[in-house]
């Protein structure tokens, strides 16, 4: 099993009129198929620009299982790869394996796969969301889903934000029943690229997610660099989060107060 991967963390910033240390919304980070952590972390962080990622604590993390065919980035990215769970198809390509139209009802260690990102999240969190990539997108988008319904991480956290980098839902009839009956609620942030095989299914999940932010590029299925517009996008969505961080930690903070004053001298 791979090795986790944790970027430096800067300073983290002090709300204006708050007294208290904001923290940085923490994410686990989900790859692709048959990539790694690094090759994720490489893509995110040589990508993006400091005034997104310095405001996101983002840990990467390896898949439970080595790839048990040719990766697509060989050649590219160095290895090892490894893959979160397998469908019960022959597949000569990434593209087959993850066309999100074949209709697939069987897969494997699919359950191997949840319990072991929740205990990742476990010996790693408390975390504040899930950003996924690919496999690691359609992870991330049904997750929320799932453990609202009791059928995943049911001993960690809600995840309350989710961020979907080239992904739709799991091609699997039984689990899109089960994780997008109702619509998700938790702030969602979708990449979406003109030239990528996922874009159909990247449109569609849109409707499982209440006001999801929306960055189409003219990419295909990668991690995109972000121009002025998507920059805007990305930002905002992370004002979001923030904010509703904010309010959470006044809330508890509230409740403290009166706890204190309620309590007898």
């Amino acid at each position: 099993m791979g090795s986790l991967t944790v970027p430096a963390e800067p300073t983290n910033a002090i709300l204006g009129a708050s007294e208290y240390h904001r923290r940085r919304p923490r994410f686990l980070c989900l790859h692709g198929f048959r990539t790694s952590a690094e090759i994720m972390r490489k893509q995110v962080l040589g990508k993006w620009p400091d005034r997104v990622t310095a405001r996101l604590d983002l840990f990467f993390a390896d898949a439970p299982f080595p790839a048990e065919g040719k990766s697509e980035v060989e050649g590219i990215f160095d290895p090892p790869y490894y893959e979160w769970f397998q469908f019960n198809k022959v597949a000569v390509s990434l593209i087959v394996d993850l066309s999100f139209d074949s209709g697939f009802t069987e897969f494997r260690n699919f359950d191997e796969c949840l319990a072991y990102i929740e205990d990742l999240m476990i010996k790693h969190g408390p975390f504040d969301g899930l950003m996924g990539f690919s496999q690691g997108a359609a992870l991330s988008a049904a997750l929320p889903g799932l453990q609202a319904k009791g059928l995943a991480l049911k001993n960690v956290p809600q995840v309350k934000n989710v961020v979907i980098i080239g992904g739709g839902k799991i091609p699997v009839p039984v689990v899109v029943e089960k994780a997008f009956d109702v619509k998700i609620k938790c702030p969602s942030l979708h990449f979406i690229g003109d030239l990528d095989f996922l874009k159909e299914p990247g449109e569609a999940l849109l409707d499982a997610f209440v006001e999801p932010f929306v960055v189409r590029h003219s990419r295909g299925h990668t991690v995109p660099r972000l121009d002025d517009k998507s920059l805007e996008t990305v930002l905002g969505y992370i004002d979001r989060i923030e904010k509703n961080m904010d309010e959470e930690t006044e809330l508890s903070l509230s409740k403290c107060e009166e706890s204190i004053e309620a309590a007898p001298c």
